[in-house]
């Protein structure tokens, strides 16, 4: 059976974030994972993941402002101070809550900033990342986002991000494969996943269209989750969704779809 993740930036959203983790044991989780944790101090997340028996499993490198619609900054030539800070801190963090692996948001595209220079400016910070992440025991992962959400999103295929991890060169750096930013720009889930698996660190889901809830779109969850057993994913999948109603109200997904 799929291991599950609660994405705590998406579900239980009524409560408090602090809140959240003890929400998410009592619906039968194990594990959370969430975009970011530096608005807290991570001695009081690490409190609340032991005090309910919780393993974190992911959380993001900094993304540059979010509130002001950045979505990453690995890919922007003027900011690689800037990123780099971001990776010394996302290891302090990743060391403190016990997280194995941190993902890598890269961001939109700058305008008038040649494909050459952009391409040039996320190889070299993914390769100063995975190196920097290597020596503290981590993984990085990089996630192609699709850009009916994210405008100019600049990784957003799954082909392109495993290319671009073929330039990097890092035996620690694998794609996030996130089931519903990838139906979304390509389709042919079963085939990609199973064709890139050896590249694949991480799986999140959502349904298609809304993101909600597996079971409430196209996708058919039952036939993808007893695949990923077939082909030997042995990894988390978050559930990165957005409830349609509340988030308990939803959860029977779990037995229903994942048995």
């Amino acid at each position: 059976m799929p291991k599950f993740a609660a994405n705590l930036t998406m579900l239980f959203t009524e409560v408090p974030f602090l809140d959240r983790f003890e929400r998410a044991a009592q619906a039968g989780f194990t594990a959370v994972e969430f975009l970011f944790p530096y608005a807290y101090p991570a001695e009081e997340i690490r409190q609340r993941l032991d005090a309910n028996g919780l393993t974190l499993v992911l959380h993001n490198l900094p993304a540059g402002d979010w509130d002001a619609g950045e979505r990453g900054i690995a890919c922007h030539p003027g900011r690689v101070a800037e990123f780099c800070d971001g990776v010394a801190q996302a290891i302090v963090y990743a060391q403190a809550l016990g997280v194995k692996q941190l993902n890598c948001l890269v961001g939109k595209a700058p305008a008038g900033v040649p494909d050459e220079l952009l391409r040039q400016t996320l190889v070299e910070n993914l390769r100063f990342a995975a190196a920097e992440l290597k020596k503290a025991g981590l993984r990085l992962l990089v996630e192609p986002i699709n850009t009916f959400d994210i405008p100019g999103f600049y990784i957003n295929r799954t082909a392109q991000a495993v290319a671009i991890l073929d330039q990097v060169g890092a035996d620690n750096a694998f794609v996030q494969y996130d089931i519903y930013h990838a139906q979304r720009m390509e389709g042919e889930l079963a085939a990609t996943m199973q064709k890139f698996l050896p590249r694949i660190g991480h799986i999140q889901l959502a349904d298609n269209p809304g993101r909600n809830e597996p079971g409430t779109g196209e996708i058919n969850y039952p036939f993808l989750f007893a695949h990923l057993e077939r082909i030997g994913y042995a990894g988390w999948i978050g559930c990165e969704y957005k409830p349609a109603t509340s988030t308990e109200a939803g959860l029977d997904w779990r037995q229903r779809l994942a048995q």
